[in-house]
């Protein structure tokens, strides 16, 4: 599936439509350059779990984990991992094979841990074609 979105509001609204149909375990792989709404897309597919609380990326954390949606969320951002072992610190196997959804941020920074099934989210931006302008491009479900 490909979306194009003009404005961060449509950006939103389109994770919050995929977090309303996401299940239990599974993957979300978001990449895309610095400031394309990565972070915005988040929010909405957070919402769309029904999780009220603010959300933010952690790129100095690597994950933050909200649990009072009707799934819980596992939020990482790869962005400062510098090899795939730093994953092995923070347990990534719990929380890929858990319960829960994964989101995550640079996700092509980990290709090799990630399982086949995750769903592919790749946010681009054209300038020329306008600021807000995104095309989302959404593979996997």
């Amino acid at each position: 599936m490909k979306k194009v979105t003009v404005s961060a509001e449509e950006t939103f609204e389109l994770g919050l439509a995929l977090g309303r149909q996401a299940k239990p375990g599974q993957i979300y792989c978001l990449d895309g350059d610095l400031g394309v709404g990565k972070t915005v897309f988040t929010q909405g597919f957070a919402a769309g779990l029904g999780i009220g609380e603010p959300v933010s990326s952690p790129t100095f954390t690597i994950i933050q984990q909200y649990d009072s949606g009707r799934l819980p969320l596992y939020h990482f951002d790869v962005y400062r991992i510098g090899d795939v072992s730093e994953m092995d610190e923070i347990g990534w196997e719990d929380f890929f094979y858990g319960d829960g959804v994964c989101l995550i941020e640079w996700s092509q920074l980990i290709l090799e841990i990630l399982p086949e099934h995750a769903v592919r989210i790749q946010i681009k931006k054209d300038l020329e074609k306008g600021f807000d302008y995104r095309e989302i491009t959404v593979e996997g479900l």
